[in-house]
């Protein structure tokens, strides 16, 4: 049996130019089956996004590895713990974007948007404004359901139910954040990292992305202008600003399910009687 918090739980992605996709998918399957992970890892010809789960060991030896690729020797890790494990398989896909937005693919390595790292962030927030007096607006880059489940203070939240209708929202708001310094976020940071090369794209002047996400922040500085909990996507359903697993998902009395706050919002859920597993 397997002591408490045994499993170590990653979410890694880069942005970089990957196009032998089909030839490494095998490699990669192999490796993570090899040391028993489970999990899911994209692989695109704009980069890599994944997120696994295994002991320390098998950890370490996957990044090691994956790290001797010098396209990803500097991929960096949000590490959090659970006592079990979270994922029931081992998936490598094949996808045309890592994070589909449906514009062309964005090559951050030709130039990332600037980013801000959670110490700083902090900073402002606490101060009101940042290091060049500017007012400063967090803008959510997640889904609806996603949000829902627990956001910075006095967000943007713009309702979208996929990524992909992010681009045409934020066209819309370019006037109105004209005078402001945006900051983008989501989870780990792979959202947040398209949205605001898109932003500058389009011309937005002073926008920034939040260095890897939520779960970053909440490593570095804890819950600090943040309310509620960051939804993942795995068993655990959502971490709170300790990283640990929260209560936000139920388990329904019918059919004992693990019901998931998205899963909460259909009509099939009936609080204390029924869920959509039933």
């Amino acid at each position: 049996m397997q002591a408490a918090s045994s499993f170590v739980n990653i979410a890694a992605y880069k942005f970089v130019t990957f196009d032998d996709t089909a030839e490494k998918r095998a490699a990669f399957l192999e490796q993570c089956q090899s040391l028993g992970l489970k999990g899911t890892v994209l692989l695109s010809p704009e980069g890599i996004n994944l997120f696994l789960a295994g002991t320390r060991a098998a950890i370490d030896g996957f990044l090691s590895w994956l790290r001797s690729d010098a396209r990803f020797a500097d991929i960096e890790v949000k590490e959090s713990l659970s006592d079990d494990q979270p994922f029931n398989k081992m998936l490598v896909k094949l996808k045309r974007e890592i994070i589909t937005m449906k514009h062309p693919l964005i090559k951050p390595e030709e130039g990332r948007a600037p980013a801000v790292d959670a110490e700083t962030l902090k900073r402002w927030l606490d101060q009101g404004h940042d290091d060049a007096g500017k007012p400063v607006v967090m803008m959510d880059t997640r889904n609806a359901f996603e949000v829902d489940v627990g956001t910075f203070d006095n967000t943007l939240d713009y309702r979208i139910e996929k990524f992909s209708e992010f681009p045409d929202v934020v066209a819309q708001q370019k006037d109105a954040l004209a005078d402001k310094t945006v900051v983008t976020f989501c989870t780990g940071g792979i959202r947040c990292e398209k949205a605001a090369i898109h932003m500058k794209n389009i011309g937005y002047d002073s926008v920034y992305q939040l260095e890897g996400g939520i779960l970053k922040y909440f490593e570095k500085v804890g819950g600090a202008h943040y309310t509620g909990d960051c939804f993942v996507f795995d068993h655990r359903t959502a971490l709170n600003p300790q990283l640990e697993p929260s209560s936000v998902s139920l388990t329904c009395p019918a059919c004992k399910s693990v019901v998931s706050p998205r899963e909460q919002l259909s009509p099939a859920f009936v609080a204390g009687k029924s869920c959509p597993h039933c």
